[in-house]
């Protein structure tokens, strides 16, 4: 601790990236607060249109992203607008990647006609928790990354099956921890499902973040200390009061010590 009483960080875990899901609302339904939200993120995941998110949404969030600095990319999901792409859903592995394509080019469009580039790719939701156990379905959503370009950084949960296929078929790939969520012991993300699943408030996320930076580990809800290494933390965008805790966490980390920016540039 430092005379003030804040918690710095070891000299050797100074940079981190600050993520988060937008652009998430659709036609006349508006979900989380992106003109708040993204100055204070140094990346985004914009929803493409097949969980969340419309043509006109998708190019007012790149325009945002693009003011704000931040690196966008694409956060492709099942398609599934009813349930927000939360459902796991069964899909052939041709099927599953000619979604994930069809998502990334959508967003490219968007993001190239406003003079911006894509810089990274983070699959949403249900599609992501499966692709985090599942060899088969993370393989579908990397092909389709690479088909469309093997520039693009892939974003996965830290220590899961997706970034061991991403990194096998070359790809950068940068590892993920949330600040905003809670975990199980055996270091996946505690389900929605169940209670306290979302962190109370956005101290307990500050706290949370800082101890994944400075000391690579998170507490589980039963309280087992689970060890992790992340590249880049998240704040879900669609968490009620996700500026108060995006807020937090970033005054935290520059408390502590830490360097804020994009792990994609």
């Amino acid at each position: 601790m430092t005379p003030s009483g804040e918690r710095r960080v070891s000299a050797a875990a100074l940079r981190i990236d600050l993520n988060s899901d937008v652009g998430e609302s659709f036609g006349a339904w508006a979900m989380g607060s992106d003109e708040d939200l993204i100055p204070l993120v140094t990346s985004v995941n914009v929803a493409c249109g097949a969980h969340a998110g419309d043509p006109v949404v998708m190019a007012r969030t790149v325009q945002l992203a693009r003011t704000h600095g931040a690196a966008i990319g694409a956060h492709p999901g099942y398609p599934d607008l009813a349930g927000f792409g939360r459902r796991d859903i069964v899909m052939d592995r041709d099927e599953l990647e000619a979604w994930v394509l069809y998502q990334i080019g959508a967003l490219a469009a968007f993001a190239r006609a406003d003079g911006a580039e894509l810089r990274h790719v983070k699959p949403h939701g249900a599609l992501y928790n499966r692709a985090a156990v599942d060899r088969d379905v993370a393989a579908s959503i990397v092909r389709a990354v690479r088909r469309y370009s093997g520039e693009l950084v892939f974003v996965g949960l830290a220590g899961s099956v997706m970034l061991d296929v991403a990194a096998g078929e070359g790809l950068r790939t940068a590892a993920e921890a949330f600040a905003d969520r809670a975990y199980e012991s055996d270091g996946t993300l505690r389900s929605r499902r169940l209670p306290d699943a979302v962190l109370p408030d956005p101290a307990t996320a500050a706290e949370q973040a800082v101890a994944i930076v400075g000391e690579g580990r998170v507490r589980a809800h039963d309280g087992t200390l689970v060890s992790l290494h992340a590249d880049t933390l998240c704040i879900h965008g669609d968490t009620p009061s996700a500026v108060d805790y995006a807020r937090a966490v970033r005054d935290a980390l520059e408390s502590a010590g830490v360097d804020i920016r994009s792990v994609s540039r």
